[in-house]
């Protein structure tokens, strides 16, 4: 399992290179292509349609306890117009990031709830609320968060800012491991993740933001302002992490998909990139191009 993992790894770390360091269309292909996988995990996890192979073995005894209706309401389909609405939403946003000017981002993000809602009036009682809003939920935390990817690769200096989101995702997480398994002993959410401790999480911090220091006196750029935008980073990625295992726990799954081999899905892997990227992005406005 550590072998596949390890390659699986290196794999992607390959193919981020290939994709951000020319950006531009491969860049926005690979963000796309991420984002349309994400977002059909996410909605297999809440129910907007059929669950993929992972996801079937559902944690039946907690899940039902919790949720006895969502779980006799399982969906059949693999597909259905509401998700469709919801990666139509998601295309025309990333189009928009890429070739119109700012103030148009939110006419995406407008015209994907409209078409969203669209479907659900016009097809009631097809749909539920719930399934409603997972659609759109989709769409801003898979896509919209994703996007700042390309947004922090395109913008002043972006082929080297971009690279602190890994690093304070990544490399947060692999710090936080490796603390972890050194010296951990408190738990830091034992419901959600047993495995991670506040040890962990307090050198996946530091480790990141010596990563940052460290890449910034590399890059020859502003060193100090890396470490903070790193640090913040890796704090902002556990939440994310978290988040991911709340969504999972809360649907009774383990994994979000099996695309990675040794990591599970998309969602398991990016999921604390989905909320570095954007405040990677804004900081480096706040920090660095101010």
């Amino acid at each position: 399992m550590f072998k596949t993992r390890l390659l699986s790894g290196i794999l992607l770390i390959i193919l981020a290179f290939a994709a951000i360091l020319p950006g531009g269309l491969p860049l926005l292909g690979m963000v796309s292509f991420i984002s349309f996988v994400g977002m059909l995990e996410f909605y297999g996890a809440t129910g907007v349609i059929r669950r993929n192979k992972a996801q079937s073995p559902v944690l039946d005894k907690e899940y039902e306890a919790r949720d006895p209706i969502a779980l006799k309401q399982q969906v059949t389909e693999p597909m259905n117009a509401l998700a469709g609405a919801g990666l139509i939403g998601a295309g025309s946003y990333l189009l928009l990031i890429a070739f119109a000017p700012e103030p148009f981002y939110l006419v995406g993000l407008v015209s994907s709830l409209t078409l969203i809602l669209a479907v659900y009036v016009f097809t009631f009682p097809r749909f539920t609320a719930r399934q409603v809003f997972s659609s759109f939920t989709g769409v801003v935390y898979v896509t919209v968060m994703l996007g700042f990817i390309y947004l922090t690769r395109m913008s002043a200096d972006g082929k080297v800012l971009v690279w602190l989101i890994f690093i304070s995702s990544w490399g947060a997480d692999t710090c936080a491991y490796c603390v972890g398994r050194l010296i951990g002993r408190h738990k830091m959410a034992p419901v959600l993740s047993p495995k991670k401790s506040l040890e962990g999480a307090f050198g996946g911090v530091a480790g990141a933001g010596l990563l940052g220091f460290a890449y910034g006196c590399f890059s020859g750029r502003q060193a100090a302002a890396y470490l903070v935008i790193c640090m913040a980073g890796a704090l902002i990625s556990m939440i994310g992490d978290l988040a991911a295992s709340a969504i999972k726990r809360d649907a009774g799954v383990k994994d979000y998909g099996y695309l990675i081999p040794g990591h599970g899905g998309i969602l398991d892997r990016f999921d604390s990139v989905i909320f570095t990227a954007p405040i990677i992005y804004f900081l480096s406005l706040l920090l660095i191009h101010a």
